[in-house]
């Protein structure tokens, strides 16, 4: 310098130096987002070695996924004239997150118009602009707490957002009771402590007096050790000493976790040779710093321990109104069924409507081993879409122990529907909205018989099952979708009908049921959503590569590892990727690759019936190996039930039913019928001695008659000569037709026995459609015990009403 107020030569710095000497990354980008510049500091800031960034997207600099949309905005913004200010989360290629305080400026060409973007950026909270680097850190700890309501999700997303940042320690304890446990143990660079030295996450925290930490939670206030070499402090164990020590802990803040007053926790960040820092140790603008962070964390922390508890609260509130855990053993069936609730909770932040649905399903022991089985859903979320569905399945339950058909329990279940819309009285009164319309259900009913392999069913707006077969996939056929239980509201004309369907399956076929939640709005990595169709595709190939696996044929045995049942509703429920928007029920059922045992005959209602019946039982059952003990209970269980079916077929008369026929005419106009129309019906009631004793059709619907003797019947008259001098010919004598009157049929039962594997059902069958019920015999009445004695030595017995009359049956086990 020569004079005052000349520069100096070595002044004249070219733009090259000065950009690569500045302690500030500075990056350029084109139009398109593409890097064209970075400058030393930014390839030591973002952990890029070179120029091998040049030429890719600003993405390259590692900005995390989650800011993507950020980084978007920033050159949108931008490239309009713009100047945008924001933090990123930058992954460096050694595996180390660093946060990044970013200021964007356009890059005007000399005409004025924008030709790209110059970004500004440093290390956050390392810097001469500490203030703003505070609310910048602030600002990413709110957006993490926010996103979630789970207590270890949001723990979690606390220590990846302050480590390696702020610290290269951090630790929460939080109070179970009266008891401190470790919650959190997060460590820079990857590192974990040894085992036995510092308290692992679960494993129960104890302070000593004089610990930072134990300050920090009796004085309510954040605590700072800004040098622990000159201010030493008493440790919880020896071990946890010397760990400390060889670490290089340099400096210590703690932070109580306070809200409304209660202490929930500790929150304790340390500063050790794990990270090269200029300037390894807290000062108190870092403590006022992680007190304001704590009480953050404390009230999500709060937010996140009463959302568990509701929860919990609600997840047992359902489990407890869906079946147990594990299905029921039945004959002729392999079940497995699965429940999830929608997750995870931080893709909705709706709370507990996003975990609480309506999906429910059953399976339901009916008569003689039959089986109901139900899947459905209620329209809704949340704690009354719960409730409901508790109702509909305890409804259904006892619907369906009338062993009526399953388009009649759907009618009867569609009508107990619509009894759940009652008027609520409102502060402004009554009014027309005051009308609360009763939920939306749909569901499928479906009632198998092992035995006969008949399935029959009967759907209400419900997405139809996959039918497995051989190992082909299919829709299992429905004729009528049927409408929703509950869419027609009182008041409203027409009528929903539910028809019954049915169909046998094959030996070894699979059904697997669904609901909607399956494959409703998956999302797709590009962040479209799978279509209906297309999530019916996907489980479509999912369980059809299950079921190739392998196929158990075994009745309800074990289910086998690959191709068995449970592994085909883990395949249906991994099918389509991507968090579910709704919770989903999945029952899958295998039918029997054996015939199972029954035996079956037709009996005339006669009393000595009775023996014949008992002898086929008792040879049926020593057939069928069961102990002689058990087979004499049985086949004295048989006996009341044929006796009492006897007793009530005989003292029940068909009704009768008499039609005029045609008979040689007599003389016109006799009896004052008009000319020529046929005279009446004449019948001989004199009929010598050879006469028919009684009424032809007697109480009990026999035919008994006395020998006739004499010829045929002729010229529509009994002539007692005509049965002298040969014997009667039934071929000879048309009762029916020239009497007019129709001999009633000879009353039957039919007597089923099947055999499961631990236990025999019985089932007689006749045409009488009246139920039978226990009668309160007294002390000296000959009968009314018999269905008192099945009652009390049958594990259950009932009637049910068939297409011809009804059927008694009862349940024993093949041991006593």
């Amino acid at each position: 310098m020569n004079q005052w107020g000349e520069a100096p030569d070595e002044a004249h710095l070219p733009p090259e130096t000065v950009l690569n000497q500045m302690e500030m990354a500075v990056i350029v980008c084109d139009r398109f987002s593409n890097v064209i510049y970075g400058n030393a500091f930014a390839r030591q800031l973002f952990g890029f070695g070179g120029d091998e960034i040049i030429g890719h997207s600003i993405l390259s600099l590692g900005i995390a996924e989650e800011d993507h949309e950020q980084a978007t905005e920033l050159a949108r913004h931008v490239l309009k004239g713009g100047v945008w200010e924001g933090t990123f989360c930058n992954l460096r290629l050694d595996g180390t997150t660093v946060y990044t305080r970013a200021h964007a400026v356009p890059l005007r060409h000399p005409s004025g118009a924008v030709d790209g973007v110059v970004i500004f950026a440093r290390e956050a909270l390392r810097s001469n602009q500490r203030e703003q680097d505070r609310y910048g850190l602030m600002e990413r700890i709110g957006e993490r707490l926010a996103g979630s309501l789970e207590l270890e999700s949001t723990l979690r997303r606390v220590a990846d957002t302050l480590i390696p940042q702020f610290a290269d320690h951090c630790f929460i304890d939080l109070y179970s009771g009266d008891r401190l446990y470790r919650r959190v143990s997060r460590h820079a660079s990857g590192w974990a402590p040894p085992p036995g030295t510092w308290a692992e996450v679960g494993e129960p925290v104890s302070y000593p007096p004089g610990h930072p930490s134990e300050k920090a939670m009796s004085r309510r206030d954040a605590v700072l050790v800004e040098d622990t070499v000159q201010h030493r402090f008493a440790s919880p164990t020896e071990p946890s000493r010397g760990l400390g020590d060889a670490m290089g802990i340099t400096s210590v803040i703690s932070a109580p976790l306070l809200v409304r007053g209660e202490l929930l926790g500790v929150m304790s960040l340390a500063l050790s040779h794990l990270s090269k820092r200029p300037d390894p140790h807290y000062d108190g603008f870092d403590r006022d710093l992680l007190g304001a962070i704590a009480s953050r964390v404390a009230l999500a922390v709060d937010n996140a321990l009463l959302f568990g508890e509701e929860r919990d609260t609600a997840l047992a509130f359902q489990k407890h109104l869906l079946p147990g855990e594990r299905p029921p053993r039945l004959d002729g069936l392999q079940i497995a069924w699965r429940y999830e609730p929608a997750r995870p909770l931080e893709s909705h932040g709706h709370g507990i409507q996003t975990q609480v649905g309506g999906d429910w399903y059953d399976v339901i022991p009916l008569s003689a081993g039959r089986v109901g089985l139900v899947i459905g859903d209620v329209e809704g979320r949340g704690a009354r879409a719960a409730a409901v569905m508790g109702q509909l399945r305890a409804a259904l339950r006892a619907f369906a122990q009338d062993d009526k058909p399953p388009a009649d329990i759907l009618r009867k279940l569609d009508e107990w529907v619509r009894t759940m819309t009652r008027p609520e009285r409102m502060r402004s009164g009554w009014n027309s909205d005051d009308l609360v319309r009763p939920p939306l259900v749909s569901c499928t009913y479906f009632v198998y018989d092992a035995w006969s392999r008949v399935l029959e069913f009967a759907n209400a707006g419900h997405d139809p099952p996959l039918l497995i077969v051989d190992g082909d996939v299919e829709d299992l056929p429905f004729e009528s979708e049927g409408g929703m239980l509950g869419l027609r509201a009182p008041g409203l004309g027409g009528e929903i009908l539910f028809n019954e369907e049915t169909t046998q399956l094959k030996p070894g076929s699979t059904l697997v049921l669904y609901t909607d939640g399956l494959i409703d709005r998956r999302p797709k990595d590009d962040g479209d959503h799978y279509t209906r169709e297309e999530s019916r595709e996907l489980v479509r190939a999912a369980v059809a590569k299950a079921a190739r696996g392998g196929v158990d044929g075994a009745r309800g045995g074990v289910d086998g590892a690959r191709g068995g049942v449970e592994a085909i509703a883990n395949a249906a429920y991994e099918a389509v990727p991507g968090d579910i928007d709704d919770d989903v029920a999945i029952v899958v059922i295998r039918t029997a690759g054996d015939e199972l045992a029954v035996e079956e005959r037709t009996f005339t209602a006669e009393p000595i019936m009775v023996s014949e019946a008992r002898r086929m039982a008792a040879d049926s059952f020593a057939s069928w190996g069961m102990a002689d003990e058990q087979a004499e209970l049985a086949c004295l269980l048989v006996s009341e039930v044929v006796t009492n079916v006897v007793l009530h077929a005989t003292a029940t008369p068909s009704p009768r039913r008499e039609t005029p026929v045609p008979v040689p005419a007599g003389q016109p106009g006799r009896g004052g019928e008009p000319l020529g129309a046929p005279p009446p019906v004449q019948f001989n009631t004199d009929f010598g001695t050879g006469t028919l004793d009684g009424d032809p059709f007697d109480s009990g619907g026999s035919f008994e008659s006395a020998p006739f003797e004499g010829g045929p019947y002729k010229g529509g008259s009994f002539d007692a000569g005509s049965f002298e001098g040969g014997a009667f010919d039934e071929d000879d004598w048309n009762l029916g037709a020239d009497l007019g009157r129709r001999e009633p049929p000879t009353k039957e039962f039919r007597l089923r026995l099947r055999r499961g594997a631990d236990a025999i059902w019985v089932e007689v069958f006749d045409s009488d459609m009246r139920l039978p019920r226990i009668r309160s015999a007294g002390e000296t009445d000959e009968g009314g015990r018999g269905l008192y004695l099945v009652d009390q030595l049958a594990t259950r017995w009932g009637a049910r009403p068939t297409s011809s009359g009804k059927a008694v049956w009862f349940e024993l086990p093949l041991t006593p």
